[in-house]
């Protein structure tokens, strides 16, 4: 991959209910960015994120797993979660590493329970988020309700940025609320079509609704409004990702992941609207050994520190540390302190993880994520950085067990 700059880094998580389309999602948009040459499928368990045999026995994500992919010079790391409540912890693992989320819904169930869910870990980490109503090829798919319901649980700022259009029961394009503009899908391009007459009326209402969000996020724009002057492109955009970033304004898009259909769009939108690595200017850390908190640029000349948010068990590399790097430069052949342990511990080779594929890098740089194999000390929730700048970043806090237990061999 194209070395990038760390403002060009998009760390995504996708969270939601069991079974509304996070790992199909991932699968399309590798598949866009030309990843992969096949895009695979759940039921045939030949996705990329879905790798382990019991995942493919299932049917179904059980770990957390990353898929990083460039789209139009910008990488972004997709981070894909399971969805079933037994597997909470690698929600949380994902959750931590993330700088926004996409909350997957139904067109066809609608807002549930692990929609909720999603919402409270997103909002606990106080992160960017955007809903993708997903299944839109669906025969029983019906967008309005899916949007009343998530306008009615989320709130009023929970704003359509796209409506389908559907012909004859099928889903054929949207309508882009901030242009104005219908797009219709022709195999994997998109083009100009007519605005549905039907439609014209409800475009209208949302628009007004999103203008007035735009306007709430600066008191210039508060002031134009009133007087009744219209806002610029760039004054939409610029308020669209202030109100994005801030939490007052969230955006809807609809496509169907297994089909292909919106997916190009909701990765132009994560390029353009999500936050980047770089954009929190700063990350908390507590120093090692002290009660007191300081703060590190999100810069690659910073200090390091970076998280061990995951460890696996792999049966031919062995154990692998996979880390987020939140300030300075991570690089292979080089030595790290280990606050949990106090040790000075001695990085190889680092690679990116795609799936399970392993491709060697020289480094990594804030806001990226990687991994490192055969740390034997390093466990997940430690802190690496340097022994000039000793710090702790916030640990993952991972469910309490509701049933303790430990394997005991039956014939002893």
């Amino acid at each position: 991959m194209k070395d990038l700059a760390a403002d060009r880094i998009r760390n995504v998580c996708l969270m939601s209910h069991g079974g509304a389309g996070k790992t199909t999602l991932a699968e399309a948009m590798l598949f866009n960015t030309g990843v992969l040459e096949r895009f695979g499928r759940v039921e045939d368990g030949t996705t990329t994120s879905d790798y382990d045999p019991e995942e493919i026995k299932r049917k179904s994500s059980i770990s957390t797993s990353i898929c990083p992919c460039q789209w139009k010079d910008y990488k972004i790391n997709v981070i894909d979660t399971p969805g079933y409540f037994d597997f909470v912890g690698e929600v949380k693992q994902g959750i931590r590493v993330a700088d926004s989320a996409v909350i997957l819904v139904s067109a066809k169930s609608g807002v549930a329970v692990g929609t909720e869910k999603a919402w409270t870990r997103a909002q606990e980490r106080n992160i960017p988020t955007v809903f993708f109503v997903n299944k839109m090829d669906d025969e029983n798919a019906n967008f309005f309700k899916t949007l009343d319901q998530l306008v009615a649980t989320f709130g009023k700022n929970v704003i359509a940025f796209q409506i389908p259009i559907v012909e004859n029961a099928k889903f054929t394009g949207y309508i882009d609320v901030i242009a104005m503009k219908a797009k219709k899908f022709d195999k994997d391009k998109l083009i100009d079509a007519d605005i549905p007459s039907e439609l014209n009326d409800k475009m209208q209402e949302i628009r007004s609704a999103l203008i007035e969000a735009v306007a709430e996020t600066s008191e210039e724009l508060m002031e134009k409004f009133f007087d009744g002057q219209e806002f610029t492109a760039e004054e939409i955009s610029k308020g669209l990702r202030q109100g994005i970033k801030d939490g007052s304004l969230v955006p809807v898009f609809c496509g169907s992941a297994t089909a292909n259909l919106g997916v190009r769009t909701l990765m132009d939108s994560i390029v353009e609207f999500m936050p980047s690595p770089v954009d929190a200017g700063v990350v908390k850390a507590q120093k090692s050994g002290k009660d007191e908190v300081c703060e590190l640029k999100t810069s690659e000349d910073a200090p390091l520190s970076a998280l061990v948010f995951k460890t696996i068990a792999d049966p031919f590399v062995g154990k692998i540390s996979m880390i987020r790097v939140f300030s300075g430069t991570l690089k292979s052949d080089s030595t790290v302190y280990n606050t949990t342990t106090g040790k000075v511990e001695k990085i190889s080779q680092l690679f990116i993880l795609r799936g399970k594929k392993n491709i060697p890098v020289d480094k990594l740089i804030t806001g990226d994520i990687g991994a490192v194999a055969k740390l034997q000390t390093v466990n997940t929730n430690d802190t690496l950085c340097t022994q000039e700048n000793p710090v702790v970043l916030d640990k993952i806090p991972f469910p309490e067990p509701s049933c303790p237990c430990s394997p005991a061999d039956i014939k002893r």
